[in-house]
């Protein structure tokens, strides 16, 4: 009778653990409100398409998507391709602003008010590269 009692304590937490990893792991990435966060991940300069976590970002019409430089790097999140002539012209967190992302934890937001898709990249490190799907 005992061994029943522990085997089925054992099993309840097991499942309780499950669903509480699953809730806050679906919290940290995922829209909250009317803001999707997104980070910058730790050693993102010497990444590519992973550098910016999630890639891509979905997002819905007049949403903020807000970036967390959760590197110790300077970088930026810039709108459009590395050359184009159009970078930076939708959104730039920039290089000497406020908005800067220029250490650890400091943010920059945007929100997309039109449907379409945003790629972006780092002005510092060009390979960092990332996308907005705004629907």
């Amino acid at each position: 009778m005992v061994k029943e009692i522990v085997y089925f304590a054992a099993i309840s937490i097991s499942i309780l653990s499950f669903v509480l990893i699953g809730t806050c792991t679906y919290n940290s990435v995922f829209a909250q409100g009317d803001k999707v966060q997104a980070s910058i991940v730790y050693g993102a300069s010497s990444l590519t398409d992973t550098a910016y976590s999630p890639n891509p970002i979905e997002a819905s019409i007049n949403q903020t998507v807000v970036w967390t430089n959760d590197d110790f790097t300077f970088h930026t999140v810039t709108s459009g391709s590395a050359g184009a002539v159009d970078a930076g012209k939708a959104f730039d967190s920039g290089l000497a602003s406020p908005t800067a992302l220029s250490s650890q934890g400091k943010t920059f937001e945007h929100t997309f008010d039109t449907p379409g898709e945003y790629p972006y990249f780092c002005i510092l490190h060009p390979a960092m590269v990332g996308t907005v799907i705004v629907t």
